[in-house]
Parts: structure tokens; sequence; C-alpha cells
């Protein structure tokens, strides 16, 4: 995705919340008028992550990558996957009792092959609900196992 011009809309009548969309090609974002200039700046940058986010995320059929994913290291499909715009301290995660994975927004825009072997980790809890020897042995087969949690471990230790 192309970076998107900023339009920021400074509102008397909006007291606490702010709101972002894209219109026109342009992120449009409403913002309380009379914010402190620091406060201001951390609002815009917080709703334009997030924003960005969304809208990658949009472009990925997180269904057709685990399906794929399950099928070439033989592991069920999940009963729904969806991306999570609320995981901020893990990668993703499994219900295994419904079969569900969520994946964190954070990995739409971070390479494919990081986001294949989070999807691949949350399928193979559908198997193993642990991180034991079974678990490990199903995550290894991944080729670029270890280089995507090496590339997570830095994103999470700089706050990504």
């Amino acid at each position: 995705m192309s970076e998107l011009s900023v339009e920021v809309v400074r509102s008397k009548k909006r007291k606490k919340t702010a709101q972002a969309y894209i219109v026109e090609g342009r992120l449009r974002v409403l913002i309380p008028a009379g914010l402190a200039p620091d406060a201001e700046a951390g609002l815009v940058a917080d709703l334009v992550r997030k924003t960005t986010r969304r809208v990658i995320s949009e472009g990925v059929d997180l269904h057709s990558r685990a399906a794929k994913l399950a099928k070439q290291f033989g592991l069920p499909t999940p009963a729904t996957i969806e991306w999570s715009n609320r995981q901020l301290r893990r990668w993703g995660s499994c219900t295994v009792s419904e079969g569900r994975v969520r994946i964190s927004d954070r990995l739409a825009s971070m390479p494919v092959w990081v986001l294949d072997w989070v999807i691949l980790h949350e399928l193979a809890h559908l198997v193993v609900p642990h991180h034991g020897a079974l678990f490990q042995q199903i995550v290894s087969k991944y080729q670029l196992g270890e280089r995507a949690e090496g590339y997570l471990i830095a994103r999470s230790e700089i706050g990504a």
C-alpha cells in the first residue's frame, strides 16, 4: 500500500473522541480542537497506524493462507480465522475448543513468510494445545520458522 496523505480535521464539537477513515484516497483524521501539540501528534499517529493496518489486512485472505498451510503441513483448517486489532502482546491466538484463530493485525505489514509462520503456529495448536515436543516437531517443518521467530522477537523489542 502506498503512503496515504493525511488530512487532520479539528472540531470544536468533539470533546474526547477521534476517528479516522479514508475518503478520496486520503486518510481523514477527526480530532477534538484544542489538543496540546504532543497529544494531537500522538493521537494522529495512533489513528494513522491503526487505519493503515486495517486497510492492509483487508487485502490479505487469511482463510486461503490458512487452508494452503493446513494442506501443506497436514494440519486441520480452523473453523474461523480473523484479524484482531486487540492483540498487542501476542502475534496470534487459538481457541482450540472452537477451532478459532486470531491473528494480530500488526502482522499485516510484515513479510508474508512471517505471517505464514504465525498462522502455522496457531494451526499447530489445533492439534497440540501446548508448546511441547510434538508441537515443536510440527512447527519446525516450516523452513523459515527460526528466521520468522527472530524477526518477531526483534519487532517485539522495538514495539512493533
